[in-house]
């Protein structure tokens, strides 16, 4: 049996289309949530009537002190992310273009700690960081935070130099740079695009992080979004905000989807960058 030519056409759309619809329903729903009334918030229309902002209005009144957990994950996410990029840059390159004994070795063990449940770490790491006094502190959340930002990162980065070819620093070498200045203006320029990548990859990693702020934290002051969120009470003791906290997921969402909505060439650039050398 032979597809009609129109249905041929059209049927990548609409298995594109069917991909789409699955992956963008959780958050449409969130979103549909969050702008019903407590009332209604069981109601299984697909379009909130009437429309709320009651929700909106409790995540951001003064008792939830979410607008201070908000800053809070910008600054732990966006100190990893900057961390990250700095060791990772300089690793990635010395990776792809050094050679030296056990490299391959190194690359795989610098992965295979990334693939270490988080669980494992916060019980040694909230030890020592009460002994050290650092306990809810921007740094017990960051440092724990790079454990898998920052592998991540490497693996990426050292993908991306090795597609560059070799002929481009010692083109920059033979018009009298040093091997340091052929990195800082050749290189890294070039290499902006996957370097930003890599940086929205780990931005959202950190930014969506829980069980690190949640061991390093018992401050309402230093708690994270993700902690925030978790810790919503109801008007009652029996009651579940759950209009509330869809609410709050999509203020926490937003800010991601800006960011791939403004920077979603550069994403793309950096994703295919090197695909073909």
């Amino acid at each position: 049996m032979t597809l009609n030519p129109t249905w041929r056409r059209w049927l990548p759309y609409a298995g594109v289309a069917a991909v789409v619809a699955y992956c963008l329903a959780p958050f449409y729903w969130m979103l549909v949530s969050s702008l019903r009334p407590t009332t209604d918030i069981f109601s299984t229309g697909l379009f909130p009537a009437p429309l709320s902002f009651e929700n909106y209005r409790s995540v951001f009144g003064p008792t939830q002190g979410f607008t201070r957990a908000l800053l809070n994950s910008l600054i732990v996410a966006g100190t990893t992310t900057v961390l990250s990029l700095l060791l990772a840059t300089f690793t990635a390159y010395a990776m792809a273009r050094l050679e030296f004994r056990f490299k391959r070795l190194i690359l795989t063990l610098i992965i295979a700690t990334s693939m270490f449940p988080v669980v494992s770490i916060v019980v040694p790491l909230m030890k020592l960081f009460t002994n050290i006094g650092w306990i809810n502190t921007y740094q017990s959340m960051i440092v724990p935070s790079m454990s898998f930002t920052l592998p991540l990162a490497v693996w990426n980065l050292t993908t991306f130099f090795r597609q560059m070819p070799d002929e481009l620093e010692h083109a920059a070498m033979c018009d009298g740079c040093t091997r340091g200045q052929a990195f800082r203006k050749v290189i890294v320029p070039l290499a902006a695009p996957g370097i930003f990548t890599t940086a929205i990859i780990t931005f959202i990693a950190a930014w969506n992080e829980f069980l690190i702020a949640l061991s390093m934290t018992n401050k309402p002051s230093m708690q994270t979004a993700t902690v925030a969120i978790s810790k919503f009470t109801g008007a009652t003791t029996y009651q579940t905000p759950f209009g509330s906290q869809m609410a709050a997921g999509v203020v926490v969402t937003i800010p991601l989807v800006i960011m791939v909505l403004l920077f979603q060439r550069r994403i793309v650039a950096g994703l295919t960058a090197g695909a073909a050398k």
